[in-house]
């Protein structure tokens, strides 16, 4: 007669998920901490860096609107709600006598106060601009 345990396919599967559960866990793990690690050393490298002021013109302007939801459900009457947030990032694109250009995210509110064409001293400090003094003329 036949058996009515669990067949031998199901044991292969079984075991390569358990094998293959834990390998997936720890890659997504390591993934999520390098990420927030590579994050923390960035903000240390620019708040580290030294402050240098030169003569520059905003040549652009952008915005980068970041969004993330999460849905959330209560387990008893399967309602639930999401959460939803954002965040907007500035970035001010300028260019040096030399005629190179490099864009700075924008970490001190900036970006309301100056308009593309505007000219004069930008204070940076790695990535990020930090200050900008218009010249007059």
């Amino acid at each position: 007669m036949g058996s009515f345990g669990p067949s031998d396919s199901f044991d292969t599967s079984f075991n390569l998920m358990a094998t293959l559960f834990p390998i997936l866990f720890v890659i997504v793990f390591v993934f999520i901490v390098g990420a927030i690690g590579y994050s923390v050393m960035n903000h240390f490298r620019n708040s580290r860096a030294p402050q240098q002021s030169s003569y520059a013109r905003i040549v652009a302007k952008r915005m980068d609107v970041q969004h993330s939801s999460t849905m959330h459900s209560n387990n008893d009457n399967n309602f639930g709600h999401t959460t939803s947030s954002s965040r907007t990032y500035y970035y001010i694109t300028l260019e040096f006598d030399n005629g190179s250009r490099q864009e700075f995210l924008d970490v001190k509110g900036l970006s309301g106060l100056v308009v593309e064409g505007d000219a004069g001293y930008a204070a940076t400090k790695g990535e990020w601009i930090v200050a900008f003094e218009r010249s007059a003329g």
